[in-house]
């Protein structure tokens, strides 16, 4: 049976749940990132994988709940709690020249991520373009299409 409007939408608050993951040729710079928008991600809850979170706790004293580190399964801990909408937003510096051992786990959490509808920053610019948009310091209506009645139209033809 095919619903009229199947889409599920969520409303994110002013304050965000932010996630900040980085390979470790990228903790470097997200610290810095994070030391230039500190008074931003002060009023917002933040959520990190094993060194990275520590990481930033030290540099910056912000507090960031700490997941497992991501080739232990903190990527997928980190997006389990993006289909429980306990996080919204995502903040992942990841290395492109590099190899990883969890690739398939960095692969499914950005998949979770767009499937979720929530903002995903990659690098400096685009994290520094989506925190200092006015969305950022609004509330806003997130739409989580439903992929399986688009599965199911498409068996269905």
């Amino acid at each position: 049976m095919i619903r009229e409007n199947p889409d599920e939408t969520y409303d994110m608050g002013v304050q965000k749940h932010i996630a900040l993951v980085a390979h470790d040729n990228r903790k470097k710079d997200l610290i810095n990132w994070i030391k230039e928008n500190q008074a931003v991600l002060a009023t917002h809850f933040l959520y990190g994988t094993g060194t990275t979170s520590k990481l930033i706790t030290q540099e910056t004293g912000l507090p960031v709940r700490a997941y497992k580190s991501g080739p232990l399964g903190g990527d997928q801990q980190i997006g389990a709690r993006i289909i429980e909408n306990e996080i919204n937003f995502l903040v992942f510096f990841w290395d492109p020249l590099e190899a990883q051992p969890h690739d398939p786990d960095v692969k499914a959490l950005l998949r979770i991520a767009v499937l979720y509808d929530i903002p995903v920053a990659m690098n400096v610019a685009s994290a520094d373009y989506m925190f200092h948009s006015k969305l950022m310091n609004q509330k806003y209506k997130r739409v989580v299409i439903d992929y399986s009645s688009r599965l199911q139209r498409k068996i269905n033809v």
